[in-house]
Formats: structure tokens, C-alpha cells, sequence
């Protein structure tokens, strides 16, 4: 990863340490040149757009950033990772798109980086596209982290990848949701476990859904 995107990434708003976001960069840069595009669901402030959107412009083709940008149930008031200045005052609720929009403007990197601002199943309801990757990091809880998973990972190519975060194994360390689809993904067969750093794990599609 270039220095340039890579201190961008680092200095980001998110909660990615940096290991995992090199792995993420990586597993990204083994997309095939100019294939199917690459997909996030969670983007928040813009840190993961960072690591797979310079390696979709390494690899000719883009990723699409999907999110609702009201936050997560973790980023409420209240709640443990809630940041009071990305409430919008005017309408008294998160709104993390300006930032980030400046985020991946800033690392140059709009051509390669399209938001897709909206409901992760109203959209996917409406998507027909094979992914090379698919990268699920969005709500942590047990229902949109299940939901994401049954609706996106059809989408996965033969040979294409799936990316999670926040797989925690031990409880203690972490909510159960991203685990428990973790287990799901290698518990259908069609996915199969190529590598792990810290809290993300990174799996191979097998086999055609269905």
C-alpha cells in the first residue's frame, strides 16, 4: 500500500487498527484486474473505503460503500462508541456522510470509491451484481448482522472473497453477531477460511450459492 493512502487510512475516523486494515488491503489487491466490483457494508467515517478503494484503483475496478450513515446501534447516544459532533444539529441524529465524503476525497480516491447511501436490504433487494469481495462490517447486532449476511453473500463470485470484522471467538472480548455469521459462512460449505488478523477474518467463495 502506497504511503500516501496508507497514512490517509491510519489517520481516518473508524476503529480499525491498522494490521487489520493492511490485511483488508491485501485480500482486496487479489481481486481480479477489472472484474466484478467490491462491496462494503459499514462504511461510518470512511476508514475501510480507504483500504479497499486503493486497492480497487490498484485493481481497475471500484468499490461500492454501502451505509445508512445514521450510526449503528453501538454509535447512539448513550452507547459506548456514540461521538456527540457527527449528530446533525438540524435534525438531531448521526450523520457520518459529509465526513465520509471528505475522508475519501482526501485520499483521492473518489473515482474508485461510489456511495451508496441507504437501507442495507432495501438496497440489496434491488442489487444483481457478482462481487469479488464482500466486506460486511455494518450493525453489530444480531438481526442487521444475520440480515447482511443472508442478503449479500449470494452475490459472492466462485473464487470471490468474504471478509468480516469484529470476529471475536472468546465473548469476552466481543459481541457474538459477527462470529455467529463467521460460523455461518464456513458451516455452508461454500466458503473456506484463508487467513486471520486480529478480529478479521478473511474467507474464500468455494462453490456457486445455492
Amino acid at each position: 500500500m502506497d504511503a500516501a493512502a496508507r497514512a490517509a487510512a491510519e489517520a481516518a475516523r473508524g476503529f480499525m487498527p491498522p494490521d487489520e486494515g493492511l490485511a483488508l488491503y491485501e485480500a482486496a489487491t487479489g481481486v481480479p484486474v477489472g472484474g466484478a466490483p467490491m462491496l462494503e457494508i459499514g462504511s461510518y467515517c470512511g476508514k475501510s473505503a480507504i483500504y479497499l478503494g486503493a486497492a480497487a484503483r490498484e485493481r481497475d475496478t471500484v468499490l461500492f460503500a454501502l451505509d445508512h450513515h445514521r450510526g449503528s446501534e453501538e454509535n447512539q447516544p448513550g452507547w459506548e462508541w456514540h461521538e456527540p459532533d457527527l449528530v446533525d444539529p438540524a435534525v438531531g441524529r448521526i450523520d457520518t456522510l459529509p465526513t465520509f465524503r471528505r475522508t475519501v476525497h482526501d485520499a483521492g480516491l473518489e473515482p474508485w470509491v461510489v456511495a451508496l447511501v441507504g437501507d442495507s436490504p432495501t438496497v440489496a433487494r434491488h442489487w444483481r451484481t457478482p462481487l469479488a469481495l464482500l466486506f460486511i462490517d455494518g450493525g453489530h447486532g444480531e438481526e442487521p448482522a444475520h440480515r447482511d449476511y443472508e442478503c449479500w453473500t449470494p452475490w459472492v463470485e466462485p473464487g470471490g472473497l468474504l471478509v468480516i470484522h469484529d470476529v471475536f471467538p472468546d465473548p469476552a472480548d466481543g459481541g457474538r453477531p459477527p462470529y455467529e455469521i463467521y460460523c455461518r459462512a464456513l458451516e455452508s460449505g461454500r466458503f473456506v477460511e484463508e487467513r486471520a488478523v486480529g478480529s478479521l477474518r478473511v474467507l474464500r467463495c468455494a462453490r456457486p450459492t445455492g
